[in-house]
C-alpha cells in the first residue's frame, strides 16, 4: 500500500492477513509473550489475543516472524508505539507498567470493595 504526503509516495506495510495472524497465535502457543495469559485455556481469553510487532510498523518495524509475536490487547494496548532493543526489554516494561497500573486501580477502587464487603 502506497499513501502521497505532499507529493511524496509513502510506502506503508500491508496488515497481517489473518492466516498470516494464525500461524504467529500458533507458534506461540496463543500465549501473550507479555505477561503469560494463555489464550488457549479459555475461549474468553482467546478473544482478547492478537499480534503484536515488537517494533511497531509506525516505526518502521517489519512485518516478519521475528517481529511479531501473541500478546493479549491489554499488554498490546500498554506497550503502545513505544520501541526497545528487544522483546525482552519491551516485556519488562510491559510487566512493570502492569503492575503500577494494578496497584492505581486498587487504590482507586478499595472503597468500592469494602462497600461491597460490608453490604
Amino acid at each position: 500500500m502506497a499513501i502521497t504526503n505532499f507529493g511524496r509516495l509513502i510506502r506503508l506495510a500491508s496488515p497481517l492477513t489473518w492466516d498470516e495472524g494464525l500461524r504467529i497465535l500458533e507458534r506461540d502457543r496463543y500465549k501473550c509473550q507479555y505477561c503469560g495469559l494463555d489464550g488457549a485455556a479459555s475461549f474468553e481469553n482467546s478473544l482478547i489475543m492478537s499480534v503484536d510487532f515488537v517494533i511497531p510498523r509506525a516505526r518502521k518495524g517489519k512485518k516478519d516472524t521475528h517481529n511479531l509475536v501473541a500478546a493479549c490487547r491489554a499488554c498490546n494496548v500498554i506497550k503502545g508505539r513505544r520501541v526497545f532493543k528487544d522483546l525482552d526489554e519491551a516485556k519488562a516494561y510491559v510487566l512493570g507498567r502492569r503492575e503500577e497500573l494494578r496497584k492505581a486501580w486498587h487504590e482507586r477502587t478499595a472503597k468500592f470493595r469494602a462497600e461491597a464487603a460490608s453490604a
